[in-house]
């Protein structure tokens, strides 16, 4: 047998309950059916709730503390080392088809980024474009969510080559610019259009293209001698909340069930998480002159987040038939069984609960905790669950270990690799960060197996909760005179944790 294949499925925002295995009206017998054939964890968190630093890590093996992408505005540096390289180097051919987000969407000095327009727009450049990037010696990329404007990339290519002449129409404008059949922007700005249901047709969907030119990349490399590593990122369920038919209409919002805020939960929290309850909200420096996602209002009629819901849920069963065309050509292909499949997200979303409604410092479990799930026949056990510390940091060292690479010591992750073929835990905590914006204070959280802590830098405030006891996280013990003991343990438990995990470029020796 050759050596293994790696397929990297994920979306983008997905909260963990999202798949069909976790609530009944969800739609997505494809994931139910990898989760049939490997072993989906339950305890897997990202090392960022934003995409870029989140995205950075699972190439990187690194925090974005480290590998330098600290937020969505900063590019990831194209010197830092990555997986991509590492399996290059051990022979394998690499890809990236769908979202990158490793660059912001304004250039900047020292953050210039090629996913910002009129780059995005240059359609030119981006047929010629052939060069390894971040790793990725064949990449076919898309930026926007939705109908933003910042579309344009292979995906504009495409729908262009496929008859979509004036697909400009159905996006945003951007400067100069107009446009006729894109929904215009509706309830909360950038997140909600008034018309969740998208003009532009299903075959000419990016979560089509995704799936279509993921498969045509299976394809070109079932008869290689070489392994391949492809990475295929879908875009969604990431807002705005508007999807082609039919699968805009696919679920009725009556049938959707919300979450709410519990009242007075917030009365413990740090301040800004009340602030999101008032109709107009002063988050100060926060604010200015940056915006921080999330920090506004997010005070929202339940009739609307139930249509946006029901749009999030088309979405996701939008995306799981795509998902099934790329597991089905792997079949068709005879590469599963030599195919190590690793299905996930890049960080959780909110659709009510604790009364929000969009990402931001506000580090609950639907934030941090992600879908996880991983099949390879014969290595990962089929059906089952698993509750062990699983993160996003871990990819990359994972994947090199079960291909039998060198993991760099730079990496910062641990790998999984035993764990996912049913051997014990491999870690006993998880760290996530949050550099959410230059004027916002820090955020740094904590988690082991019953307990999680959260710090904020040049703060006296935090959150402590008890996951065994109180999973929907409503009672904050930062401040319980009962729980002190409890925070001074899980306060040394993060300092030797961020110490354990700090990298180890050169090996660890010593002498005169």
């Amino acid at each position: 047998m050759t050596r293994p294949n790696i397929l990297l499925i994920t979306t983008d925002q997905q909260h963990f309950t999202a798949l069909g295995v976790k609530d009944p009206v969800l739609k997505t017998p494809n994931l139910d059916r990898l989760c049939q054939q490997g072993t989906r964890f339950e305890r897997a968190y990202c090392p960022a709730p934003v995409c870029t630093p989140s995205r950075a890590s699972i190439i990187t093996g690194q925090y974005p503390s480290h590998h330098g992408a600290w937020t969505i505005g900063v590019k990831l540096p194209e010197d830092v080392p990555t997986l991509g390289d590492s399996l290059i180097a051990g022979g394998y051919s690499t890809a990236l088809i769908g979202k990158a987000h490793f660059q912001p969407l304004a250039s900047a000095p020292g953050s210039e980024s090629l996913e910002c327009q009129p780059v995005l727009r240059d359609l030119d450049f981006w047929r010629s474009f052939n060069r390894t990037w971040y790793g990725f010696e064949h990449v076919e990329l898309a930026r926007n969510h939705a109908d933003e404007s910042h579309a344009g990339q292979h995906y504009a290519i495409w729908m262009e080559e496929n008859g979509l002449a004036d697909w400009k129409q159905y996006f945003q404008p951007v400067k100069g610019e107009t446009s006729s059949k894109a929904p215009r922007p509706g309830l909360k700005g950038g997140y909600t259009r008034a018309d969740r249901s998208w003009q532009l047709p299903e075959h000419h969907h990016y979560t089509t293209w995704t799936g279509q030119r993921s498969a045509a990349y299976l394809d070109a490399h079932a008869s290689d001698q070489k392994p391949f590593f492809l990475w295929a990122s879908f875009h969604d369920p990431h807002p705005p909340y508007t999807v082609s038919e039919p699968w805009a209409s696919m679920y009725d919002p009556a049938d959707m069930e919300v979450a709410q805020v519990t009242p007075g939960e917030h009365e413990r929290n740090p301040p800004h998480f009340a602030k999101t309850q008032e109709k107009n909200p002063d988050f100060g420096t926060w604010h200015t002159p940056f915006t921080a996602h999330g920090c506004e209002s997010h005070l929202y009629p339940i009739h609307e987040l139930k249509k946006d819901k029901a749009t999030y849920y088309g979405m996701m069963s939008f995306l799981d038939a795509e998902i099934g065309r790329i597991l089905d050509r792997l079949d068709d292909l005879g590469l599963s069984d030599n195919t190590l499949v690793v299905f996930s997200t890049d960080h959780g979303h909110f659709l009510g609960q604790h009364g929000l409604i969009a990402k931001g410092p506000f580090h609950y479990e639907d934030m941090l905790r992600i879908p996880m799930i991983v099949r390879m026949p014969g290595k990962v056990p089929a059906g089952a669950v698993s509750d062990d510390l699983q993160s996003l940091v871990d990819l990359a060292p994972t994947f090199l270990d079960a291909m039998g690479l060198p993991v760099p010591g730079m990496m910062q992750g641990v790998s999984q690799w035993d764990n996912w073929q049913g051997g014990t835990a491999a870690r006993d905590f998880v760290l996530c960060e949050n550099r959410h914006n230059p004027l916002m204070p820090h955020v740094e959280t904590y988690i082991e197996a019953d307990h999680k802590i959260t710090v904020y830098r040049e703060a006296d405030y935090g959150e402590l909760f008890d996951l065994a006891n109180d999973p929907g996280e409503i009672n904050n013990l930062w401040d319980a005179p009962n729980a002190q003991p409890l925070k001074t343990a899980m306060l040394q438990a993060m300092v030797q944790a961020i110490m354990k995990s700090e990298p180890t470029r050169m090996a660890r020796i010593a002498g005169a």
